[in-house]
């Protein structure tokens, strides 16, 4: 299931990096920062993005702004670890529109979700009437994030 991991040389990075920083940049914009021509930008952009680097493009949002406040960080545990199992939780757990990642862990839990809610009756209304309706949901334990302390977009390539 791991991906390889893409040969990247320094022009690569240098056009990744701009990129997480300002992705609607322009390719003239991006060649005159990275010291290359607008046509050799493009057609790096485009490898990247065929070669599955790029996954996808996406505006980074305040949370608070659009009355998403709270971040929570909810363990979950299921009765079962076998595949169908975790399967099953993992596609209902997509439908859940206030999960914002969702991760399968080593330990004592076997899923760590992040969730943006408005309140702490929307985190109520969440757990009461999705998270614990799941079938094989056994535990649910909740964490109300109280500041965000470090919160990164970009990745140090």
């Amino acid at each position: 299931m791991t991906k390889p991991t893409a040969n990247l040389d320094g022009f690569d990075r240098k056009l990744l990096n701009l990129l997480q920083r300002r992705g609607r940049a322009s390719y003239v914009e991006m060649g005159e920062a990275v010291n290359l021509s607008e046509s050799a930008c493009l057609r790096r952009v485009r490898a990247l993005e065929e070669a599955g680097v790029i996954s996808r493009y996406a505006a980074v949002i305040d949370e608070r702004a659009v009355g998403l406040p709270l971040s929570v960080f909810v363990t979950v545990t299921l009765s079962s670890q076998a595949e169908s199992a975790l399967s099953a939780f993992e596609k209902a757990i997509a439908g859940v529109r206030e999960v914002a990642e969702c991760y399968l862990m080593t330990g004592g839990s076997d899923y760590l979700l992040r969730l943006v809610v408005r309140d702490v009756d929307d985190l109520e209304r969440v757990h009461a009437q999705e998270l614990t309706r799941i079938p094989g949901v056994v535990r649910v334990s909740s964490s109300i994030a109280m500041r965000t302390v470090v919160k990164r977009v970009e990745l140090p390539l």
